[in-house]
């Protein structure tokens, strides 16, 4: 059902919002951050900026990978007298899933950095010891220790991801 207006629209915002660095975004929504969840600071607080962050991220990741379906999959299911959530649900997520599990695994690892990068402004987690522990404090080792656990965090996600979307893709026999 396209939607050419609606869709140009949400382009033009999708593109504005990802061009915004996530620690200049999550500065910059503090006032509308503060109306939303009543603080500008605080591990609930850093949801609003999480959410307006990733949603364009995963926005763009969904629609590339639907993209990628082979349009005549969609003919083949329209001209069997397939409904159009038939065609979401069984053709489109069906035949993207590999290429949407490979989007989860690339939008999950952003969103732990952007996450860890909301300690600035007190957002709990690894992010926020290792600004105040860290490098308030000059305690260089555990910087160092709270950046090896969002790498190791980071490679078992994507171990997961990679794992997980070989298993379900239908190409592999």
């Amino acid at each position: 059902c396209p939607h050419p207006l609606l869709y140009k629209i949400l382009d033009i915002i999708i593109n504005i919002t990802r061009s915004i660095p996530f620690l200049i975004l999550l500065i910059l929504i503090q006032p509308f951050t503060k109306f939303v969840v009543g603080k500008s600071y605080g591990t609930v607080a850093t949801i609003v900026p999480l959410t307006i962050a990733a949603a364009p991220f995963i926005a763009r990741m969904v629609e590339g990978s639907l993209k990628e379906v082979d349009h005549g999959v969609v003919e083949a299911a329209l001209s069997m007298g397939a409904g159009k959530m038939t065609i979401v649900i069984k053709v489109l997520i069906a035949e993207a899933r590999t290429s949407l599990l490979v989007g989860v695994t690339i939008a999950l690892g952003t969103i732990l950095g952007y996450s860890a990068m909301a300690g600035i402004v007190g957002g709990g987690g690894l992010g926020d010891i290792a600004i105040r522990y860290g490098y308030y404090r000059y305690e260089t080792g555990i910087m160092l220790i709270t950046v090896l656990v969002l790498v190791i965090l980071m490679q078992v996600l994507q171990w997961l991801g990679t794992l997980l979307s070989k298993k379900l893709d239908r190409r592999r026999g």
